[in-house]
C-alpha cells in the first residue's frame, strides 16, 4: 500500500473525483496538499484505480507553477537525500487534519499568484 495513501485521504477523494470539479478555477476545493521543501502540490481531485491514485492540481515552486496530474505511488517515492550535509533525506509529506478549503482561501502568495493569472 502506498505510504500517503491515509483512510482520510481515501474518504476525501471520494468526494471529489477526477473531472468533477472542472471550470472552477479559484473556487474549486482543494482536498489535501503535500510538500516537500518548498514545493507544494495543492490537490483538488483524484480517483483510485489499479493500485495507483491519479490526482489533479496545481504544483507550486518547481520551475514552473502548472497545473497537472499526478501519481500518489510516485509522490510517495520522491526523495531527497542530503546525508552528506547531515539532514537525511527529506520525503513527500501531506498535511495533516487539512479540511477541503476553497483555493482562493488558501494563504500562499505564489498559489494566490498563479490563480490569478486566470481570472477573467
Amino acid at each position: 500500500m502506498c505510504r500517503l495513501l491515509t483512510p482520510q485521504l481515501a474518504e476525501t477523494l471520494k468526494g471529489y473525483p477526477l473531472y468533477s470539479q472542472d471550470g472552477k478555477g479559484k473556487n474549486a476545493v482543494c482536498c489535501a496538499i503535500f510538500a516537500l521543501g518548498s514545493i507544494r502540490w495543492y490537490i483538488i481531485e483524484g480517483s483510485t484505480e489499479q493500485g495507483d491514485t491519479i490526482m489533479f492540481g496545481i504544483v507550486i515552486g518547481l520551475a514552473q507553477d502548472e497545473y497537472g496530474y499526478v501519481s500518489l505511488n510516485e509522490l510517495s517515492e520522491l526523495e531527497i537525500d542530503l546525508s552528506k550535509h547531515g539532514l537525511g533525506k527529506l520525503q513527500v509529506r501531506q498535511q495533516e487534519n487539512f479540511p477541503p478549503t476553497p483555493l482562493s482561501r488558501l494563504q500562499d502568495y505564489r498559489l494566490q499568484n498563479f490563480l490569478a493569472r486566470f481570472d477573467d
